[in-house]
């Protein structure tokens, strides 16, 4: 029988969704699962969008063109530009969500052995899309003592080598919800322009800051234009997860060019998710701030909560609506999977993701979990009390 190939034996799986059989089973039991570990929003998409899709008048739903449809990405200027990020329609790629955006900017960037530094914990999914470059993510550790906030610029100068070619960010981030503050961006981009490196950064959450810091964007920092690779979606902007519509926004031309090769083999971005992406940009302001309302409640009820539980403890995350919580257990993903096979509270549990897969570090985050509170203030309420038991009876099993 033929051998997997090297890459495929390495992708890692996804910390997110591997215990999916197991909540699936437990539902097929009769049991209700509070799903804590996938950042799918429950929030509703923007009418107007809705109304876009419901009222395709097509005779062939065609290919569109490999960079994106023109009209979306002129809109997509209006936009940005209300975040004083001023780029033109010809500098946005759109993509098949964010993440086919990453993977791009890797393929486009980097060469096969070429090193990203990344702050962790980070998304799984930016290893996942090196190891499909070729490259290799050397990271730089963040601690839930300290909030998740970086290290000093030293700590960045001892993994920079012949072979690092860029930084890559998540701001706000998943999977902490850290916001980076603007010594933090300055920082960077010192260290960007100093070894002139790329910067890859994913803001799909810039809606979703929570307090009086303000949003600093890699497309504001001054003296990098050309190193900055922005990555963005319409996934959790809009509750549009499934469209599949992302961007790579940058000013260098040559990345552009490249890029462009790999859309052109790929053939064309989701026609349909980019007529509802689209349509969704003319969503009124009373539906952000109702949405962005409701994800303050939320966080405010889950740390609260959190916090309240006897040997958890949550930082206050800043941004987006995650956030990693370190639990009174030795093995985060053994709980986990102990509360989907082996427990229930009154017929209900509870669904995270084991943090330890959102690290490269060996043995790091293996207490911790990230938790993504995109479920209605009342389903939060009840998932804390059942971690609150299930916490009590994990840790009773051998007493």
């Amino acid at each position: 029988m033929p051998e997997i190939s090297i890459r495929g034996l390495e992708m890692p799986e996804s910390p997110i969704r591997k215990l999916a059989p197991l909540a699936a089973a437990a539902k097929e039991r009769g049991i209700k699962v509070y799903h804590l570990n996938i950042g799918q929003p429950d929030l509703p998409t923007p009418q107007v969008g809705l109304d876009a899709l419901k009222n395709i008048k097509r005779d062939v739903l065609e290919y569109s063109p490999s960079q994106g449809n023109l009209s979306y990405r002129k809109k997509l200027t209006s936009y940005y530009s209300k975040y004083n990020i001023n780029i033109d329609a010809d500098e946005i790629i759109i993509t098949a969500g964010g993440s086919e955006a990453v993977l791009f900017a890797f393929m486009s960037c980097l060469n096969p052995g070429d090193e990203i530094i990344i702050p962790e914990p980070a998304y799984a999914n930016y290893m996942a899309f090196a190891i499909s470059a070729g490259a290799k993510i050397r990271t730089i550790a963040t601690t839930i003592e300290e909030g998740f906030s970086l290290p000093k610029v030293e700590k960045f100068e001892e993994l920079i080598n012949d072979r690092t070619r860029a930084i890559m960010i998540c701001n706000p981030n998943n999977p902490t919800g850290y916001l980076y503050t603007r010594r933090e961006m300055n920082q960077i981009r010192d260290l960007v322009k100093k070894y002139d490196l790329y910067l890859f950064s994913d803001e799909v959450y810039r809606e979703y800051i929570y307090t009086g810091s303000p949003y600093i964007s890699a497309m504001h920092l001054t003296g990098i234009e050309q190193n900055v690779v922005l990555i963005d979606s319409v996934s959790k902007r809009y509750s549009e997860c499934g469209i599949r519509i992302g961007a790579l926004i940058t000013h260098n031309v040559e990345v552009r060019k490249a890029v462009m090769k790999f859309c052109q083999a790929r053939l064309s971005p989701p026609l349909i998710g980019q007529i509802v992406a689209e349509a969704s940009l003319d969503a009124p302001e009373e539906y952000y701030r109702d949405v962005y309302d409701e994800y303050v409640e939320r966080r405010k009820c889950l740390i609260d909560g959190l916090n309240r539980i006897p040997g958890v403890y949550s930082p206050i995350p800043m941004g987006a609506f995650y956030t990693v919580a370190q639990l009174p257990v030795d093995d985060a993903e053994d709980f986990c999977r102990w509360c989907l096979e082996d427990f229930d509270y009154e017929g209900e549990t509870v669904m995270m993701a084991p943090a330890a897969g959102f690290y490269t570090t060996p043995g790091a985050g293996v207490n911790q979990v990230r938790i993504a509170y995109v479920l209605k203030q009342q389903d939060l309420e009840r998932a804390l009390i059942v971690l609150e038991k299930a916490l009590e009876a994990y840790n009773n099993r051998s007493k």
